[in-house]
């Protein structure tokens, strides 16, 4: 058959309008299929940040093991205080360039079976491998049937097994330990997928950190109690102070409040307060530790100059601040994406509780 030539087209994808973030990022990577691009010191960060903030809150403790000696244990979570001797899990974090194979972790094994036949600690409640990209066809096999991986690994034993257990000795199955492994529970053997890790990832602070994607949907936030909380009382004090110079008279209570605008303005003070509120709480949740502080860090240098400036009186002041707030640009914090002109407003408040500012000239 004799060759074709044709003339090169135009691909598809070139006359489609591109985003800026596109442009600036280029394709969105899945996060599982990102796990597959780490090297092992990646894996190790992203192993580490996962077990802290994914483990802690099922296990009483959560302890890393490593160096010679660590009997085969890599992550184990401690679900009460007698730690190895009592209830805990192991998860066993390996890097390698392919999905896991029986050959891999034969050794691994036999190092949970010998030093639990030894009393070094008691069969964990479950055993996990974790890895990029989880457990191969046969070894995911063998995990369904725990009477097969048995009669593997036996069959694996000198092969596999009884030089790598330990450094010192040599392991042969026979006698007492055969009879061990004939009744051990083969069935807590099980592997970690990327899609399961990415899963409790993503219910972290540092997820959109690690692999982008945006920050989650911000809930809405709660309306402010009809009475003042104890949270509020040293920015609400401070409000109070600066309607009290604008009124000429001193004002203790909202109760107090001659006018409607002044009423009006003391409630939606509030509701922002309470939107920065919920922000906090997201930041909390969504964002890594310190980035919500950071945001008031930049409205404070914001605003601080507009602050200390002269002003007719206290109202004016908070008028004058908030407003230079909502007007600032800032492009660099995380929380900008969800943050409302509103935040800015109760984030002034938020520095007053904090007596960053003040609202009055005493």
């Amino acid at each position: 058959m004799a060759a074709i030539w044709e003339d090169i087209k135009r691909p598809q994808n070139s006359v489609i309008a591109v985003t800026a973030a596109q442009v600036a990022n280029g394709p969105v990577i899945p996060p599982q299929q990102r796990l597959l691009t780490y090297s092992p010191d990646e894996w190790e960060s992203f192993v580490e940040e996962w077990a802290y903030y994914c483990l802690a809150t099922k296990y009483k403790h959560i302890q890393r093991f490593s160096g010679a000696g660590d009997m085969g244990i890599d992550v184990a979570g401690f679900v009460d205080a007698k730690r190895l001797q009592g209830v805990w899990d192991n998860y066993q974090c390996k890097h390698y360039d392919h999905a896991i194979r029986p050959s891999d972790v034969w050794a691994e094994f036999g190092k949970v079976i010998w030093h639990s036949y030894k009393g070094e600690f008691t069969v964990p409640r479950r055993y996990y491998f974790v890895s990029p990209r989880g457990a191969g066809t046969s070894l995911s096999r063998l995990f369904a049937n725990a009477t097969k991986l048995r009669e593997e690994l036996i069959a694996n034993w000198d092969k596999h097994v009884k030089e790598a257990i330990t450094s010192t000795q040599e392991v042969s199955l026979d006698g007492k330990l055969r009879a061990y492994v004939d009744t051990f529970n083969f069935s807590i053997f099980d592997a970690k997928t990327a899609l399961q890790l990415v899963d409790d990832h993503r219910t972290t602070p540092v997820h959109a950190a690690r692999f982008g994607g945006g920050l989650p949907t911000r809930p809405t936030s709660e309306s402010p109690p009809q009475e003042v909380t104890v949270a509020e009382s040293r920015y609400v004090t401070q409000l109070l102070g600066a309607y009290g110079e604008h009124m000429g008279a001193v004002i203790t209570t909202p109760s107090a409040l001659s006018t409607s605008k002044l009423k009006d303005h003391f409630r939606r003070q509030r509701e922002a307060f309470y939107e920065a509120e919920s922000l906090r709480v997201f930041a909390r949740d969504s964002v890594p530790p310190g980035t919500f502080e950071s945001l008031l860090d930049d409205i404070h240098g914001g605003v601080i100059d507009t602050c200390d400036a002269n002003h007719t009186d206290g109202y004016e002041k908070v008028c004058a601040v908030t407003k230079a707030a909502r007007d600032m640009q800032i492009t660099a914090n995380a929380l900008i994406t969800c943050t409302k002109p509103k935040d800015r407003d109760g984030i002034c408040h938020q520095l007053v509780n904090e007596e960053r500012l003040r609202w009055t000239r005493s």
